[in-house]
């Protein structure tokens, strides 16, 4: 599978697309807490992926907890942790370029994979534009 513009880390395994000059991950491995007092270090056997909102995140983990999962670090992020032992590649050709989307340029997406027709939103931003519905037309704040 190849997805336009992604970089494959040179450091540990990951991959990012550039977006906006910088460097964005949608792939990477896990980086496990074994020792509360020492550096965190990789775990081969999981990667986090990145989904396109905390709801979407929830739905995954609650489809199949055995498959997905999630830790402290990662609350309020949208990543999902993946058991690779877990998942089979039909999971993975559906999760990566989802992933990929979450982060790639809207130039990339809408040029090189088809999109859904709404992307979900995060909690925040459906909140503000909840608030932005409610209040009157032609009134300044």
């Amino acid at each position: 599978m190849a997805l336009p513009g992604v970089e494959e880390s040179t450091e540990r395994f990951g991959f990012s697309v550039e977006n906006k000059g910088k460097a964005k991950g949608f792939v990477w491995v896990w980086m496990e807490r074994m020792d509360p007092k020492k550096p965190r270090v990789p775990n081969n056997g999981v990667v986090a992926m990145r989904v396109a909102n905390l709801a979407q995140k929830d739905l995954i983990i609650a489809s199949s907890p055995k498959k997905f999962f999630t830790e402290p670090h990662y609350n309020g992020f949208p990543a999902v942790l993946v058991r690779l032992e877990e998942v089979d590649a039909a999971d993975l050709e559906v999760l990566v370029p989802e992933a990929w989307r979450c982060v790639a340029p809207k130039e990339l997406v809408e040029g090189g994979a088809p999109i859904a027709k709404a992307r979900p939103r995060s909690r925040k931003a459906a909140k503000k534009a909840k608030t932005a519905a409610k209040r009157p037309r032609g009134r300044s704040r």
